[in-house]
This record gives C-alpha cells, sequence and structure tokens, in this order.
C-alpha cells in the first residue's frame, strides 16, 4: 500500500472546502478512507489546521475537523532527528523542510501538495493530490515471492 504524507494546504482545502482545490483533495481523503493508500500528515500540521479552522469557523468546528482528520490519517513523527534532518534539507521553508523530513522518516513514497516548488531537493517524490489520484488508480503488479 502506498504512503502518503499529506501537506497541510491539501488537508485544509478538505475541511475549509476551498474552491478549486477541494475537490481532488476530497477524493484523495476518501481514497484514503478507502484504503487505498495510508495517509500521513506531519505532527506539527495538526496545530497549525487546528488553528486556522478555528480562526475560520469557531473552536467546535476546528475540533470536529481535527477529530475527523484523525480518524482517518495517521501522524508522521516530528521529534529531535526529524528537525535536524529538516535543517540538513536547506529548503527555503523550514515548514516544508520539516513536512518532507517527517515524511522521509515515516517511509512515505509521495508528499502531496499544491506548492512543489516549495519541496525542490526534498527526499520524497513530490505530487499534486490529483496526480496522487493518477498514481493510486494504477493496478500495481503483485510482489514475486522468493
Amino acid at each position: 500500500m502506498r504512503r502518503l504524507l499529506l501537506d497541510v494546504n491539501v488537508v485544509l482545502d478538505v475541511l475549509l472546502d476551498r474552491e478549486p482545490w477541494s475537490a481532488s483533495a476530497a477524493a484523495l481523503w476518501a481514497a484514503v478512507e478507502a484504503r487505498r493508500a495510508r495517509g500521513l500528515i506531519p505532527a506539527h500540521g495538526v496545530t497549525t489546521i487546528h488553528y486556522l479552522m478555528r480562526k475560520a469557523r469557531g473552536g467546535s468546528f476546528a475540533d470536529r475537523g481535527v477529530a475527523d482528520l484523525l480518524s482517518v490519517f495517521g501522524v508522521a513523527r516530528v521529534d529531535s532527528p526529524v528537525l535536524k534532518a529538516a535543517l540538513d534539507l536547506r529548503l527555503a521553508d523550514f515548514e516544508d523542510a520539516v513536512c518532507a523530513a517527517a515524511g522521509a522518516a515515516a517511509h512515505c513514497e509521495l508528499l502531496v501538495t499544491r506548492d512543489p516548488a516549495g519541496f525542490r531537493g526534498a527526499p520524497l517524490e513530490i505530487v499534486s493530490p490529483g496526480e496522487a489520484l493518477v498514481r493510486l488508480s494504477v493496478v500495481r503488479p503483485p510482489r514475486r515471492r522468493g
């Protein structure tokens, strides 16, 4: 099963119904919910998501949104080794570097974002939500044993 790390912007597109991006982000969320992929979010992103949802629509909305998020997605650890790896990436935006380092540490294959330019030099393949959906629709051959 493919492991995907979703950037905060993709998650917020669903939770805040941000057009025109919400449709592809919601389809990706549904694919994770249907277990066509293992979806993760970076631990540090949960607080950012809650803050922005609360600011947009209030505390109870933010609490429900984070609860929904955590019922579908796993959380990629952000600890000292991940933060040190993020520093070593030397991406222009440290938050993006932490996201990429968390995804790499969690053995994700793809990092899904609407901001691919922010992740140049990341240790993961960077794709849009639409490209991630295309990748999930491709049937991979079974692994050979032995």
